[in-house]
């Protein structure tokens, strides 16, 4: 993705080399290399979703991108915006369908913004203008389009945004209000798209800025709904009946069964006396998230991503819906892990929905002593 470099952006401390190491070093992971452009042409917007033959009868297999994970490292977002003044982005997705492990041994075809779910995290500030292009890779089987839930205009961008593999578009468009919104893949048959991970967050800052804090983690919460059920090894189907149902085997953070957590990509990181602000985004794309930090409290919170009001003040678990946001900030007050849920725990327990914070520092036992 390119942004607009912001000089006057407030640096927020992150570390990011042990998830980086799980991962490969990043390069999939920030999928950030430059995909080949095609013109752009109205013929995209009147596709059906239908790009590969026999797509409705099972997964698709064939030329697509492999890679260990498609998970979005929580930490590599854009830094805080502090300057008074808008300016104009010029930003690009591209859509990637991606084969990769959606758990141990298990490898299913995601569909991504720059390979990685949730889509990378779009920062700007109320006023700014935004030059979006949304581009197709050619190893692509199926269409896409954007559709963003900052934007006033039809389907959000969606129908001006319809492209097939191999092509680009363009839109240009104001922000006008502030918060956190959730931007997704918006063809005709748009709930398996953003099932297998075609969602991500545009965070509109309010013209005053965010409060201040010391770390900030990216996470974004889907469903998928698969004919294995969860831990089941080899290739991982789609399956069109469960979706219909609303019944997925995998409930994920980040595309990835336990991702962020020691025993597979590495846990998040923080220190007692920080202040850390979780983003979080809901594909969806029908659950809706009863979003809880195991051992710690939403200490400030906005429900649905809402920066334009105040927020709530110690709040335990927080409803987060499909095609929604949620800003939530943690005050580390003792040395532990902080376990992040959905509050509905059999998607903890067997459908793979957990991140970890691992919050190091020295004792406190007049609060805690275990």
């Amino acid at each position: 993705m390119s942004n607009t470099a912001d000089t006057n952006a407030r640096p927020i401390d992150r570390n990011r080399r042990r998830f980086l190491r799980a991962t490969g070093g990043g390069a999939v992971l920030m999928g950030l290399g430059a995909a080949a452009h095609a013109a752009g042409g109205s013929a995209a917007a009147n596709l059906a979703d239908t790009a590969s033959a026999g797509a409705h009868q099972g997964d698709f297999r064939g030329a697509v991108v492999r890679a260990h994970t498609v998970a979005a490292d929580p930490t590599a977002i854009p830094s805080p915006i502090s300057r008074n003044h808008a300016v104009t982005h010029h930003i690009e997705v591209v859509g990637r369908e991606v084969e990769a492990e959606i758990a141990p041994g298990a490898n299913f075809t995601f569909m991504t913004w720059n390979g990685q779910v949730p889509g990378p995290m779009i920062r700007v500030r109320q006023g700014d203008t935004v030059d979006l292009t949304v581009s197709s890779a050619d190893t692509n089987h199926r269409p896409h389009s954007l559709d963003l839930h900052a934007v006033y205009g039809t389907g959000g961008s969606s129908k001006y945004t319809m492209v097939a593999p191999g092509q680009s578009r363009e839109v240009r468009f104001k922000c006008l209000y502030p918060g956190a919104f959730i931007y997704h893949c918006a063809v005709p048959n748009l709930d398996e798209h953003i099932s297998r991970g075609m969602f991500g967050m545009i965070l509109v800052e309010p013209q005053e800025g965010l409060p201040s804090v010391d770390r900030e983690f990216y996470l974004g919460q889907h469903e998928v709904y698969t004919r294995q059920k969860a831990g089941v090894r080899g290739s991982i189907d789609f399956d069109y009946e469960a979706l219909l149902r609303e019944q997925p085997n995998y409930v994920l953070l980040n595309g990835a069964a336990h991702g962020l957590t020691p025993d597979r990509l590495g846990a998040m990181q923080a220190k007692v006396g920080e202040t850390v602000r979780v983003l979080m985004v809901s594909g969806g794309p029908n659950l809706t998230s009863a979003f809880h930090p195991i051992g710690n409290v939403w200490s400030r919170c906005w429900p649905q991503g809402a920066l334009a009001n105040p927020p709530l003040k110690y709040i335990q678990t927080q409803p987060v819906p499909p095609g929604s946001c949620f800003v939530g900030e943690l005050d580390m007050v003792v040395p532990e892990t902080i376990k992040l849920v959905d509050h509905a725990l059999t998607r903890v327990a067997r459908k793979g929905l957990l991140a970890e914070i691992q919050v190091s520092g020295d004792a406190d036992p007049a609060i805690f002593s275990g």
